[in-house]
């Protein structure tokens, strides 16, 4: 899958799963129609650059791993969970607000829909705190939290903690429409529409970044830890560092091995589970 393939030896197949991969083997690759220089949503992968921001707040002194979620946000007092738990997924947060629906589900989840929910936190929690239970709701509330000791919109503090001292660029909101790349429609010419993330959610899921600035944040962040220690948002599997993401149309995994290999692989359409799969082959393969 991760051979280019010239247009005329192109099957269908390949066009509507375009892929970009980048490792540390060789140089990147694409088929498909996919592009290293376009922005593609990468999901859940944001909520490693969620955990990083958190981790250099709290080493500059500006917040603390273990304070309460009430300290910055009107939560019941005594719910018992830290913002540590919220990046760890122990808040005990269910996994998602209810009444998301429809095909996109979260552009009518914005800060007010997010305030009503941390103001009876401790009727929605579904665990206590402590037990792990995976929650995109509970990133929400980090990034609302993180926003408000610093004192500056998520997006600003993710260029001022990471993005700026890891000298990033291409990781964005809203980036224009004409560097976006969305997945193939059924029919020629048609893209889907994405969808709208950079709300409440944002924290969580809502990023949008070209695959050679994912590809530079592996390298920064969990290679060369230009940073520090990577945050505890990044999950583990032995000596492998990782975190993928996955929205309507769009998947991605990244991590690094201990020993300095990593990968980075991004497709539109096709299965999520294929995507970690086809990204871990990839690391036992290249070495």
């Amino acid at each position: 899958m991760a051979q280019t393939a010239g247009p005329d030896r192109e099957d269908p197949s390949v066009r509507r799963t375009p892929t970009c991969v980048f490792t540390d083997a060789g140089p990147p690759r694409v088929t498909g129609g996919h592009a290293v220089d376009r922005y593609v949503q990468i999901g859940s992968l944001t909520k490693a650059l969620t955990g990083t921001v958190l981790s250099r707040m709290a080493q500059a002194g500006v917040l603390g791993l273990d304070d309460p979620v009430e300290r910055w946000l009107p939560a019941p007092p005594g719910t018992g969970i830290t913002l540590l738990n919220l990046a760890r997924h122990t808040s005990g947060l269910p996994r998602l607000p209810a009444g998301l629906h429809g095909r996109d589900p979260y552009a009518a989840f914005g800060p007010a829909e997010l305030l009503r929910l941390v103001r009876g936190l401790d009727t929605v929690a579904v665990r206590p705190p402590g037990d792990e239970e995976y929650s995109n709701l509970g990133y929400a509330v980090l990034g609302a939290a993180l926003a408000a000791a610093g004192g500056a919109a998520y997006e600003e503090l993710l260029e001022t903690y990471v993005l700026r001292p890891a000298d990033i660029t291409e990781v964005s909101v809203r980036p224009s429409a004409a560097r976006r790349l969305t997945a193939p429609g059924l029919l020629p010419g048609v893209r889907r529409r994405p969808w709208t993330m950079d709300g409440a959610i944002l924290p969580a899921g809502g990023l949008w970044a070209t695959p050679r600035a994912v590809a530079g944040l592996v390298v920064r962040l969990l290679v060369e830890r230009r940073l520090g220690e990577p945050s505890v948002s990044w999950q583990t599997a032995g000596q492998l560092r990782w975190h993928n993401g996955a929205t309507r149309d769009a998947s991605v995994f990244a991590g690094a091995t201990a020993d300095g290999r990593w990968v980075v692989l991004h497709r539109l359409n096709g299965r999520p589970e294929r995507t970690d799969e086809a990204a871990i082959e990839l690391l036992g393969r290249e070495k």
